[in-house]
């Protein structure tokens, strides 16, 4: 079985590793010119600790996490008006225990698997035809090959999934709002505490930090217009400073150092859902057929746990690649549906409109570790562990 991979971010690389692990080729085709580096934080949650666990690289995941110990929101002078510490809910609450970069465990995935799996960067996939259970490809560099299988894995805005299932906008949708984020400079002043900042009228600011002396800078605000991302860096930079020219806090210093910044990234909060992942020997895997939005939080764990399945199933498959993407869905599909579940209030607790609602907001962070509060959400971050990993025998050992 060959089975050619788009995307070289978290999803692709993990299941090269899984299928190597079973016995299967695996190619790996990106369009970035090597593993992306920096990029938002993620965390790594519940069965997808698992995951990482029995790839035997816990260690060096743990190795790269932030020393992040929780998450406090402030007012506009700076005073901290609630919390919540990593360790709440056993390290699942807002702040996760493990929390490191997005291109750290990007980076730690592509070291883990790049002697054994053909990686292709600088490439693209441009066409899929389907002819019997094969697909052939084209690609950007020229030429076409046949694979058993083609997994999407590259994302909310996967080039596959457009080519073989539809238009963007019959799967993504806009949850109302866009976000921005970058590095800066270390502040000095985090005292290892993502702090976030609301101010009315659906405005969101935070700065988390990170390793190196940086620091990711965040920046929301809320609208029902659509396309604001495919604006222009510079359109997108000049939204955001007339969106947020009123606002406090330190948000005037994060504009200022926004246009110095190498890793800008502005994009829209949106959902994807794909009624079925599959269509014949094509498949989706992690943000590419369902994504919650950073809003949701558990994009990473579920692009981890369903690498995991997704190979398991087509080891266990006897060559039929269609039969086990459909094993896989149906195994993964109540996991997948809790886990792009918005969490209570959506985009609007996320970014309040007014100032009463960012104080109730506080007030009720305050309360979510005591009870009857703490028992709630207790079952609201459970469901990141709510996953059994069944045991799929043939993998070869480490």
């Amino acid at each position: 079985m060959r089975v050619l991979i788009s995307g070289a971010g978290i999803a692709g690389p993990a299941l090269a590793f899984w299928l190597h692990r079973h016995g299967i080729a695996a190619t790996v085709v990106e369009r970035a010119a090597a593993p992306r580096p920096g990029g938002q934080a993620v965390d790594i949650r519940g069965a997808a600790k698992d995951v990482v666990a029995r790839m035997g690289l816990m260690a060096r995941v743990r190795a790269e996490r932030v020393d992040e110990r929780g998450i406090a929101t402030v007012d506009a002078a700076g005073r901290w008006t609630s919390t919540m510490a990593a360790d709440a809910f056993g390290g699942e609450g807002m702040v996760a225990e493990i929390e490191l970069p997005r291109g750290d465990l990007a980076r730690v995935l592509h070291e883990a698997t790049r002697d054994d799996v053909d990686y292709r960067f600088g490439d693209r996939i441009t066409s899929l035809r389907q002819d019997g259970p094969r697909v052939e490809v084209g690609f950007a560099s020229g030429g076409a090959e046949e694979f058993d299988l083609v997994v999407g894995a590259d994302g909310v805005r996967s080039g596959v999934r457009a080519l073989a299932f539809g238009p963007e906008t019959d799967f993504v949708r806009p949850l109302g709002g866009y976000t921005a984020f970058f590095s800066i400079p270390d502040p000095g002043d985090l005292r290892h505490w993502y702090l976030m900042y609301n101010a009315p009228g659906g405005i969101a600011a935070g700065i988390r930090p990170e390793n190196g002396g940086t620091a990711k800078a965040y920046l929301s605000f809320r609208s029902a217009e659509r396309g604001l991302e495919r604006l222009p860096v510079a359109d997108q930079q000049r939204l955001l400073n007339e969106r947020l020219a009123h606002v406090g806090w330190r948000v005037p210093a994060l504009l200022q150092a926004m246009p110095q910044a190498r890793d800008f990234v502005f994009d829209a909060l949106c959902q994807v859902r794909v009624e079925q992942w599959s269509r014949g020997s094509v498949v989706l895997l992690g943000d590419a057929g369902y994504c919650g939005s950073p809003l949701a939080g558990l994009g990473t764990s579920m692009a981890l746990v369903g690498a995991y399945v997704l190979a398991g199933e087509l080891a266990a498959s006897g060559g039929d690649a269609q039969a086990a993407c459909l094993a896989y869905q149906r195994r993964l599909q109540r996991y997948v549906d809790a886990g792009t579940e918005l969490p209570p209030g959506g985009i609007r607790a996320y970014a309040p409109d007014s100032a009463t609602m960012i104080r109730l907001r506080a007030v009720s962070m305050r309360m979510m570790t005591r009870w009857p509060m703490k028992q709630m959400l207790a079952a609201q971050f459970a469901k990141a562990g709510a996953f059994e990993l069944p045991a799929f025998g043939s993998a070869v050992p480490v």
